[in-house]
C-alpha cells in the first residue's frame, strides 16, 4: 500500500516541478541579450550560441532521466529529489555570477542534471497517492507544468529591467527555499523493502522507444508525432531572437507574448479538448491542430509587424490539440499493460525533438538573418516549421486512415 506522508509533501512535489519550469522560462526572455554581452556577436550569432545551450540542457535531462529515476528505486526518492533541487539553485547562482560563456555551458549542463528531477518526483507521487487519488495528485502536477510555462516568461520579462542577470537570482532564491522546504517536511516515500539494486541496462533511454516502437499501428504515428514536436521547438528556440531582431522588443513584451501563449494553450486544452475532441475523434482533432498551427507558422515567418505575431498566436488555440489528442491515440494502440511503456517512450521522442530541434532551427536562423545573408529572411525557421507540419500532417493522414487490427489485452513483441 502506497504511504501517505501527507499533503505537504506532495506540494512540495509539486512546487519542485514548477520552479524546474519557472527556472527554464525565466531565461528565455533575457538570453539573447546576455548571450550577445558575453560574446561580442551580432544576434544572429549569439542565436546560435543559443541553439547549442538548448542542446546540452536537452541532452543532459535526456540522458540523466532514467539514471535519476533509477538511483530514486535504489537509495530512495528523497534524497534524489533534494540533490536535484538543491543542485538547480546552485546551477542558477553559477549562471548568474557566469563571467564567460564557457561557465554559461557549465550551467546550462548542471540545469539539464537536475532538470532531470521530473522522473523521481513522479515516482514519489505515485509513491504516496492511493490508486483512487492518484489521477488527482498527477493533475496537481500537470497544473505545476502550465502554470510554470505561464510564469516563468512573465517574470523573466519584469526581472530582465531590473538587471540582466537577475533571473538567475530569482530562480536561484526560488530552488534553494525550496531545498530547504523540502529537508524539513519531505519523507521518505519508498520503505527499504521495495528498493531495487541499480542496472545499467534499465538506465538506457533508448530502450523503451525502440520496443514500443516495433508495436503495430505505432511507428508511423511516432514518426509524424516526432516531425510535429520538431516543428513545436520553434517557438522556444527562436522567438525570443526573432521579435528581438525583427520588431526590437524589450525583455517584457517577449515575456508577455510568451506567456500569452501558454494560457492560450492552457485554455484551449481546458475547454476546446473537451468540447472538440469528442465531435472530431482524436485523429481528426489532431489533423485539425497540425494544419491550423502550420499556417501561424507561415504568418509568424512573413510578419512585417510586431503586432502580427500576436495576432497568428491564437493559432494556437487549435495547434495545442495537436499533442494531447496523439496521445490519446496511441494509448488505444497498445495493449493495457504497455501503456507506462508508451508514455516512456514518447517522453523520450520530446526529449529527442528538445536535442535536434533548437540546433536546426537556430542554426537556419543565424544563416538566413545574418547581414550579408541571401536571401535576407529571418523567419526562414518559421517556414522550415511550417515544412515539418506539413510533412507530419501527411504522415499522420496516411497512417492512421485505417484503424489497426484490435489490440489484445496482453501483447508480446
Amino acid at each position: 500500500m502506497p504511504r501517505s506522508p501527507g499533503r505537504n509533501a506532495l506540494v512540495f512535489v509539486a512546487t519542485t516541478v514548477l520552479i524546474d519550469i519557472i527556472g527554464f522560462g525565466l531565461i528565455l526572455p533575457i538570453l539573447p541579450r546576455l548571450l550577445v554581452e558575453l560574446t561580442g556577436e551580432s544576434l544572429s550569432h549569439a542565436a546560435i550560441y543559443g541553439g547549442w545551450l538548448s542542446f546540452l540542457y536537452a541532452a543532459m535531462q535526456f540522458v540523466c532521466a532514467p539514471i535519476l529515476g533509477g538511483l530514486s528505486d535504489r537509495f530512495g526518492r528523497r534524497p534524489v529529489l533534494l540533490y536535484a533541487i538543491g543542485s538547480l539553485g546552485v546551477d542558477y547562482l553559477i549562471m548568474g555570477f557566469a563571467p564567460s560563456l564557457a561557465w554559461l555551458f557549465v550551467g546550462r549542463a548542471i540545469s539539464g542534471i537536475a532538470g532531470a528531477s521530473f522522473t523521481p518526483a513522479y515516482a514519489y507521487v505515485a509513491d504516496i497517492s492511493s490508486p483512487a487519488k492518484r489521477a488527482q495528485s498527477f493533475g496537481l502536477i500537470s497544473a505545476a507544468f502550465g502554470v510554470g510555462f505561464i510564469l516563468g516568461p512573465a517574470l523573466g520579462g519584469v526581472l530582465g529591467h531590473v538587471g540582466l542577470r537577475a533571473p538567475f537570482f530569482a530562480a536561484a532564491a526560488l530552488s534553494l527555499l525550496n531545498f530547504i522546504y523540502g529537508w524539513i517536511v519531505l519523507p521518505e516515500s519508498l520503505p527499504p523493502e521495495r528498493r531495487r539494486a541499480f542496472e545499467w541496462k534499465r538506465a538506457n533511454p533508448m530502450g523503451t522507444l525502440l520496443h514500443v516502437w516495433r508495436r503495430p499501428g505505432v511507428a508511423g504515428v511516432l514518426v509524424a508525432l516526432f516531425l510535429w514536436m520538431m516543428a513545436h521547438q520553434v517557438m522556444p528556440a527562436i522567438w525570443t531572437y526573432y521579435t528581438k531582431l525583427r520588431f526590437a522588443w524589450s525583455e517584457a513584451a517577449i515575456g508577455g507574448s510568451l506567456a500569452l501563449a501558454g494560457v492560450i494553450m492552457a485554455t484551449s486544452q481546458a475547454t476546446l479538448m473537451r468540447m472538440l475532441v469528442p465531435r472530431l475523434g482524436e485523429r481528426n482533432a489532431a489533423l485539425l491542430g497540425i494544419a491550423i498551427a502550420a499556417v501561424g507558422y507561415t504568418g509568424y515567418g512573413l510578419a512585417t509587424q510586431g503586432w502580427m505575431m500576436l495576432a497568428w498566436l491564437p493559432t494556437w488555440f487549435f495547434g495545442a490539440l495537436a499533442t494531447p489528442s496523439t496521445y490519446a491515440l496511441l494509448t488505444h494502440r497498445v495493449s493495457p499493460d504497455a501503456q507506462g511503456e508508451l508514455q516512456g517512450a514518447i517522453a523520450s521522442l520530446f526529449s529527442l525533438s528538445s536535442i535536434g530541434g533548437p540546433i536546426v532551427h537556430t542554426q537556419i536562423f543565424g544563416h538566413f538573418s545574418a547581414p550579408d545573408a541571401r536571401p535576407y529572411l529571418p523567419g526562414a525557421p518559421f517556414l522550415f516549421a511550417t515544412g515539418l507540419a506539413a510533412a507530419s500532417w501527411i504522415v499522420y493522414w496516411s497512417t492512421t486512415r485505417q484503424r489497426p487490427s484490435a489490440i489484445p489485452a496482453s501483447h508480446a513483441v
